[in-house]
């Protein structure tokens, strides 16, 4: 009985110690979903910051967005690309399989021709046990601080091929999450550019420009594209530790559970043992009452 409770204390320490580190992962990820969701905002002010110098400068051209976004021509082409912003770490629950999903389904009448550029090395496993083919892919950042630099990683891929002719259109897909509410799928055009977020503003005077308003117009619309990447990486970067709170919460209700059962395990060979106990004492005194009769 003695080995019974040794080994129930050494299962009772091992899950405590679980639910220490448990309950420290879930930390983590509410701090690091709360550190994105604080820097959207900044990023969806630059945003339309950009989408109004943009419809300024379009007015000027007098043109339509075409190609990725800037005025230049490009070889027609039917082939597109997909970013997929997955999960970049485990213990996140299903997220990055319901991201490949949406993606597969987002992609299913035109599979042959998408391109998938896939971002979370956990998504890019998972993509990979499914046999998906992906054309590039790349690390999502552990802190929100690396989002623009994948942001700059991710827009040179794309204008590389957009460049070559390999592709004639960009979309990306990522999770979204408000906090107490489930997450949902995001799809996001990136080029061509849709002009409704760009205003064109009719009289007034003119802006003073440095730069030709084709030019202007290429390097306002490269930068809105570089925001809205940065915005749907923030937005899965967020989601994802979203997703890890949600599961690291489920395990640890199952391991205060576990614990329940243990230690009440533990308390009943605990009252064993020490029945046991008292049984042998006073079986002890009875017999050496006897001797002594």
């Amino acid at each position: 009985m003695t080995d019974r409770l040794t080994d129930l204390n050494v299962r009772v320490q091992g899950i405590r110690q679980l639910g220490a580190v448990v309950r420290a992962m879930r930390g983590m990820a509410a701090a690091r979903a709360q550190q994105a969701r604080g820097q959207l905002a900044t990023v969806d002010h630059y945003a339309a910051a950009l989408a109004a110098a943009a419809g300024q400068a379009l007015a000027l051209t007098g043109e339509g967005m075409t190609g990725d976004g800037m005025t230049g021509p490009y070889a027609p082409t039917s082939r597109r690309a997909m970013v997929i912003f997955c999960a970049e770490q485990g213990f996140a629950g299903p997220f990055s399989e319901r991201i490949l999903d949406a993606a597969l389904d987002a992609t299913s009448a035109e599979a042959a021709t998408t391109d998938l550029f896939l971002v979370g090395t956990r998504g890019l496993m998972l993509a990979r046990e499914r046999g998906l083919k992906v054309a590039w892919s790349h690390a999502l950042p552990a802190q929100p601080q690396g989002i623009p630099k994948l942001a700059d990683r991710i827009c040179q891929a794309l204008y590389g091929q957009l460049a070559t002719g390999d592709i004639g259109s960009a979309q990306a897909i990522h999770g979204q999450t408000h906090p107490g509410q489930p997450m949902r799928v995001e799809r996001l055009q990136l080029f061509p550019l849709d002009p409704a977020p760009f205003p064109r503003k009719q009289g007034g005077s003119p802006p003073l420009l440095n730069l030709p308003a084709r030019t202007l117009l290429a390097e306002l619309t490269a930068d809105y594209v570089h925001a809205q990447l940065c915005r749907a990486a923030l937005h899965a970067f967020a989601a994802e530790n979203e997703a890890r709170m949600e599961a690291m919460a489920a395990a640890s209700s199952q391991i205060d559970r576990q614990l329940d059962g243990l230690q009440a395990a533990q308390r009943i060979l605990r009252q064993e043992e020490i029945t046991a106990e008292i049984i042998e004492l006073a079986a002890g005194e009875t017999a050496g009452r006897a001797r002594r009769r």
